[in-house]
């Protein structure tokens, strides 16, 4: 099977971009990667949406010093099972726009930017946005693509937010939305914010939230990245290759290190804020006409696999069409691309049905 390869960030750049809260953002960047060919028809386009700390680099190889701010050169991207040339997402018959989420801090607009206003990052003064604020700003990049409509929308775990959110914000705009490891709703509300906030204060560089000129807290990053990767099933996966687990343990220290460096604390609150507030259940008429494909992991431990089914029964009940899948996966939250074969015959033929 045919690999994509040499793939290249690129950036859409509009501006004075109006939040929720009313400010506005002078300038706003979203850093994105396309694969495949757009249609005559620009009928056949498919957004890639990602998780929480993760980036815009989906499927395919990066070229030498074409991958962006914050991603590795050469990286494999982290959908890449599912997309490409005869996989489910057949890039021989898609054309696939992945986006980096408004705050993130791999290529997109967030709090490691620089404000043009006073010529240094927003650190600190970055301001709060909602999963609204990340889709309408989504929008403005497909819009300038020329798509008048998507296929689908899909992603994992805050790309799943995203999909549902892109559902509710404009309703019949995609025929489909893929949400994996995910939930219409956020599972923890803003409880796990403050425990953030002074986590990240707490390291000695931190300086008041200005910590750019200051050596950076990437010793504090490092540390709740292992134990996000520790926790999100990463030893499980390298259990498979790698029996050892002080091996396992290293190499998942020395992944962690390598993010630290690349990462933003803030962009890490910023979107912490926006997964918070997040909540379309209440919403699930504005989902009528757009088919959805739910697939979840039992071994999942940030979204309760119990709470699925009531989910499920509200929507249909609402008139949706969704399928509902649960993975037989000990990958936990990363079940959905870490065991992409798995599912991967579903998506396919999901997207095959579509009209």
């Amino acid at each position: 099977m045919a690999e994509l390869a040499g793939i290249e960030s690129r950036i859409f750049t509009a501006r004075d971009f109006r939040l929720e809260s009313g400010q506005s953002l002078p300038i706003l960047e979203l850093a994105y990667e396309t694969y495949g060919t757009l249609s005559p028809a620009a009928d056949n386009a498919v957004l890639v949406v990602h998780g929480y700390t993760s980036s815009h680099h989906a499927a395919g190889r990066n070229a030498p010093g074409k991958q962006g701010r914050g991603v590795p050169d050469g990286a494999v991207g982290w959908f890449d099972g599912l997309i490409g040339p005869g996989k489910a997402v057949d890039t021989g018959r898609y054309f696939v726009v992945s986006v980096n989420a408004l705050g993130s801090a791999h290529g997109s607009t967030g709090p490691n930017s620089l404000d043009p206003r006073t010529g240094k990052p927003y650190g600190p003064t970055f301001p709060d946005i909602t999963m609204r604020d990340i889709v309408t700003a989504q929008k403005l990049l497909v819009d300038s693509l020329g798509l008048k409509s998507l296929v689908a929308v899909m992603g994992p775990s805050m790309g799943g937010f995203q999909s549902f959110q892109w559902a509710a914000s404009y309703p019949g705009f995609m025929k489909a939305i893929v949400a994996s490891v995910s939930a219409p709703r956020s599972p923890g509300g803003l409880d796990r914010l403050d425990a953030l906030q002074q986590r990240l204060a707490s390291d000695p560089n931190w300086n008041g939230g200005w910590y750019y000129d200051n050596g950076g807290i990437a010793r504090t990053l490092e540390e709740l990245r292992f134990e996000t990767l520790m926790n999100y099933g990463q030893n499980e996966i390298l259990a498979e290759t790698m029996p050892d687990p002080k091996a396992r343990e290293a190499t998942i220290r020395a992944n962690a290190q390598a993010w630290s460096k690349l990462y933003d604390g803030h962009s890490m609150v910023v979107l912490r804020k926006a997964i918070g507030t997040f909540d379309i259940t209440g919403q699930y008429d504005r989902l009528k006409g757009t088919k959805v494909l739910y697939v979840q992991s039992p071994s999942d431990k940030l979204f309760d696999i119990a709470l699925c089914p009531q989910y499920v029964s509200d929507m249909r009940r609402a008139g949706i069409d969704i399928t509902y899948v649960e993975l037989p996966s000990n990958k936990g939250h990363m079940a959905s691309h870490a065991d992409a074969a798995l599912w991967a015959p579903i998506l396919g033929a999901f997207l095959e049905r579509l009209p």
